[in-house]
């Protein structure tokens, strides 16, 4: 079997087409890759087709009009075949077998007549998919209930569902040598910042990958090298077609990648990834009060533990009216300790409860919160007080809606933690320093600052 695909043209004769296409293709190893021999009007024909991807009941009325056109009525060329003889709307006439396998494994039904020196592409595919239900993750209050899919196709029809304007452009890519991967860049030709679009074309076109093994992720690592030491995510997610045409509509490029059910928006800046899809819905007044409050909740789950132990480290800065929050009880644990402990702890009982089974799900959570937690603080491994702020930074994470802007807020609030610890004042003025250095000076994946985004 021959593994490279070479941009050949197709041959004059439907034997040497079949024998070439048996030696690339693995017909014969291959239960799902399907050759169903023909005759149409007297001449010998060849169908290649993926089981699965095909549409039976539209291919079953094609076979039916191939099987009553008569030998006089067989057109001359492969061009007047497809547009007189194929009841069917998206057809199309391929020359090379390049391009050939490359529709015919992305689920295009392939057709070979002897004597026509070209392919006839049918593509009456169709793709497995779920409902476009509302996403998990990302709801909203009020707005529509729909969320992206798998399915590139679908996900590209819910955009323009939203946006009926003829300035609305979904430009494809495939990426990956191996997986071929359709990748689309959504944007408005008229409103689009056109440095960006010029430069994120240029990178997908140039990609030498593989494969996109983890989609969306994988293609984000192919575009932007990222600093490991940099937690701060380089681009924004949403699984909501509202919110991506909404960003469409600001002048941004919404990147899809098939296989995956979510959208990547470009330029991205940190007032962009807190937002969520309910701050498009609500009027002005709420809007910014959501996002102040949302806001003010983020930047007190990096520095309300830090600036805890601060103070623990440094009663006599305690001014009178907050003495209250001074611990009471001495345990065996250093408070370091505690609070890293429980950071920790925390990851651990949110890994257990995505990996619960649903049923078990609210009785193991009563048993981790109510009888772990109890026992933990009169046992003498913890302070109450320290329970009860880890336990509001551990809610107050789910505030903002970026799964991977949470982590990075947490991986600032553990070094504030230990530069506290060991250098006490110092060291939490100089981790201020870093969080907001990393902020300030973290690139996204349009190469832009987060404090630095330009729109037209």
């Amino acid at each position: 079997m021959v593994t490279e695909n070479v941009k050949k043209t197709i041959f004059p004769t439907l034997q040497e087409n079949v024998d070439y296409m048996n030696r690339v293709l693995p017909v014969k190893e291959s239960f799902d890759l399907i050759q169903r021999d023909i005759i149409i009007g007297e001449k010998k024909s060849t169908f290649y087709f993926i089981d699965g991807f095909m549409k039976d009941e539209a291919m079953v009325k094609i076979m039916s009009s191939f099987f009553a056109i008569k030998k006089e009525d067989m057109p001359s060329t492969a061009t007047g075949f497809s547009k007189l003889s194929i009841p069917y709307v998206e057809v199309d006439i391929l020359g090379d077998f390049d391009t050939i396998i490359r529709n015919l494994l992305s689920g295009v039904t392939c057709l070979f007549i002897d004597g026509y020196e070209t392919c006839i592409a049918i593509d009456c595919r169709t793709y497995p998919a779920r409902g476009v239900d509302e996403p998990d993750k990302d709801r909203a209050l009020r707005g529509s209930r729909d969320g992206f899919v798998e399915t590139i196709v679908f996900n590209t029809a819910l955009i323009r569902r939203r946006i009926r304007d003829p300035h609305l452009v979904m430009k494809m890519f495939d990426v990956g040598k191996s997986s071929r991967t359709d990748v689309t860049l959504c944007y408005m030709s008229d409103r689009v910042d056109q440095e960006l679009l010029a430069n994120l074309s240029n990178r997908i076109d140039s990609l030498q990958v593989d494969a996109l093994r983890m989609n969306q992720q994988s293609l984000a690592d192919a575009l932007f090298q990222r600093k490991w030491f940099n937690p701060f995510p380089k681009f924004k997610f949403t699984e909501r077609p509202d919110t991506a045409a909404a960003c469409i509509l600001e002048g941004k490029v919404v990147l899809l990648v098939d296989n995956s059910p979510s959208a990547m928006i470009l330029p991205t800046s940190i007032f962009d990834i807190v937002e969520e899809a309910n701050d498009y819905y609500f009027p002005t007044l709420t809007n910014i009060y959501l996002k102040i409050s949302r806001a003010l909740i983020t930047i007190a789950t990096v520095f309300l533990t830090p600036l805890f132990l601060l103070f623990m480290q440094n009663v006599e800065w305690l001014p009178k009216i907050f003495a209250f929050v001074a611990l009471k009880d001495t345990v065996n644990i250093p408070l370091i300790f505690q609070l890293l402990i429980l950071e920790l702890a925390i990851d651990g009982l949110r890994l257990a409860a995505m990996n619960t089974p649903s049923m078990l799900s609210t009785p193991l959570s009563v048993i981790a919160g109510i009888v772990m937690g109890e026992f933990a603080v009169t046992s003498g491994w913890f302070n109450s007080e320290v329970m009860l702020y880890m336990a509001f930074v551990a809610v107050a994470n789910y505030t903002q809606p970026n799964f991977e802007l949470g982590y990075a807020l947490k991986f600032m609030r553990l070094l504030l933690l230990i530069l506290t610890a060991i250098f006490n004042w110092w060291g939490f003025l100089a981790g201020t320093i870093i969080i907001v250095c990393s902020i300030i000076f973290n690139k996204t994946l349009s190469g832009r600052s987060y404090m630095n985004v330009k729109l037209n």
